[in-house]
């Protein structure tokens, strides 16, 4: 999952009106990891969306015009296929869903890189 700061940014301001209650339903026994018999919510804010590394990879080369140098490896120790953010729980709360497309926010983060550095 990309997931472009803009996109973090937002879900986080839309949550802090949306002051949570205890999950009345909540139990011990049976767990929901995002709520709780206490006033809080855990949210996923994420693009939904699994993105292949070498998708990422070239996305960066063409937005810095330049080729990466690359060691393909196998997978190593701890590294996960395939992930996404399960965004339902901030939708349904806030009415909001991370939608930056990769190549719009990679390239939106090299521009203000190469500004902020001036490289």
């Amino acid at each position: 999952d990309f997931t472009y700061i803009d996109d973090i940014i937002e879900g986080v301001v839309r949550t802090m009106d949306h002051v949570p209650v205890p999950n009345p339903d909540w139990s011990g026994a049976d767990p929901d990891p995002g709520s709780s018999n206490a006033p809080w919510r855990v949210y996923n804010i994420g693009n939904n969306q699994p993105v292949e590394l070498m998708h990422l990879i070239g996305t960066l080369e063409n937005c810095l015009g330049k080729s990466a140098e690359k060691r393909m490896l196998d997978m190593q120790p701890g590294d996960v296929p395939a992930t996404y953010a399960d965004v339902d729980a901030l939708d349904e709360a806030v009415g909001f869903r991370p939608s930056t497309p990769i190549e719009t926010g990679v390239e939106r983060f090299v521009d203000w890189y190469r500004k902020y550095y001036e490289v």
